[in-house]
C-alpha cells in the first residue's frame, strides 16, 4: 500500500483520556477497558466525544508500552481517579492515512518515518493513532487509522 505523507498544523483540543503500561500483546483489551471507562466518565459529566478516539504512544518497548488512550472533548473537564483531563495530538505532525486492519499498521509506520528522514523531519519520539471509523461495525479491510508523529519544532 502506497501512503500520502504530509505535515499538519493541529490546535490545542481539550481531552480525557487515561494512561496505562501493557505489553502489546495485551494493548487491544487493555485500551478497549480504557476507553470504556473514559466513555463512561464522559457519560457521567453528561459529555460526549468531540471527536474519534486517540493513542498517544510514548515509548517502543513492546513488553512494556507507555500508551494514553482518550476522546477529544468540546472543552477543558476535570479528570477523576485514573480518567485525567489532557489534550488530543496538537502541534506539528507527520501524517499518514492507513487503511486496513489494526494489526497491519507497521508499513505506515515505517513509510512515515522513511518520509520523515528523507524530508528533514525529527519526531519527538511520542506517535499517535486516530482511529476514524468503528471497528464494531467497520470490516477489517475497510478501518481508517491516522498514524502521525509528533515533530520538533
Amino acid at each position: 500500500m502506497a501512503y500520502d505523507c504530509e505535515v499538519k498544523e493541529l490546535p490545542v483540543q481539550p481531552a480525557l483520556s487515561m494512561r496505562l503500561r501493557t505489553p502489546v500483546e495485551r494493548l487491544p483489551q487493555e485500551l478497549g477497558q480504557a476507553f470504556g471507562v473514559v466513555f463512561s466518565y464522559m457519560q457521567e459529566l453528561g459529555e460526549h466525544p468531540a471527536g474519534p478516539p486517540f493513542v498517544a504512544y510514548y515509548n517502543q518497548d513492546m513488553q512494556d508500552l507507555d500508551v494514553e488512550g482518550g476522546f477529544p472533548t468540546t472543552k477543558p473537564l476535570p479528570g477523576k481517579g485514573v480518567v485525567e483531563s489532557s489534550q488530543a495530538p496538537a502541534g506539528k505532525v507527520a501524517s499518514c492515512l492507513h487503511t486496513g486492519p489494526y494489526s497491519d499498521l507497521e508499513p505506515a509506520y515505517t513509510a512515515l518515518m522513511t518520509w520523515m528522514a528523507e524530508n528533514g523531519y525529527e519526531g519527538t519520539g511520542v506517535g499517535y493513532e486516530v482511529y476514524l471509523n468503528d471497528p464494531d461495525v467497520t470490516p477489517p479491510e475497510a478501518l481508517l487509522t491516522q498514524v502521525m508523529f509528533a515533530l520538533k519544532s
